[in-house]
């Protein structure tokens, strides 16, 4: 039997369509086990994470942040890798006590050991530019 016959004889072949089904199956089934960060949804007020904080530096002021809008250095956001977009949280330096309310809109960040990246202006408020990165408490406000 050539191949052009075998092939036209196992064309539509339940086996085939049973085996066609299956790995359509699986790929539907592995497309739901993906995991994304969510921007959508809501989280608890009062929801907490302790970390490091770190701040944008000055070359990312006018880009596009992951919400769509404009990274502005001087309003009071940040960056969270999955808290939903529009989240407010009060960020305390846990060494000094100051703390900031600032909104999230954007992604971030993608060191280890650091759960916030702040707009400038926020980071100011809590600690000094030149420390770089600080020791921080988060927490969900309503």
């Amino acid at each position: 039997m050539t191949v052009t016959a075998l092939r036209h004889e196992l064309h539509g072949h339940p086996v085939r369509r049973l085996a066609a089904g299956l790995c359509t199956l699986a790929l539907l089934m592995l497309a739901a086990c993906s995991s994304t960060p969510k921007s959508g949804g809501s989280v608890a007020s009062g929801h907490g994470e302790s970390g490091q904080a770190s701040y944008y530096g000055n070359e990312f002021h006018g880009r596009k942040t992951a919400s769509g809008e404009r990274f502005d250095q001087a309003k009071l956001t940040a960056a969270h890798r999955t808290l939903p977009f529009g989240t407010r949280l009060k960020v305390t330096n846990t060494q000094n006590g100051r703390s900031v309310e600032v909104r999230v809109n954007d992604r971030g960040p993608f060191v280890k050991g650091r759960i916030i990246d702040l707009s400038s202006s926020a980071f100011k408020a809590i600690a000094s530019l030149n420390a770089g990165v600080t020791p921080v408490r988060i927490q969900v406000v309503d």
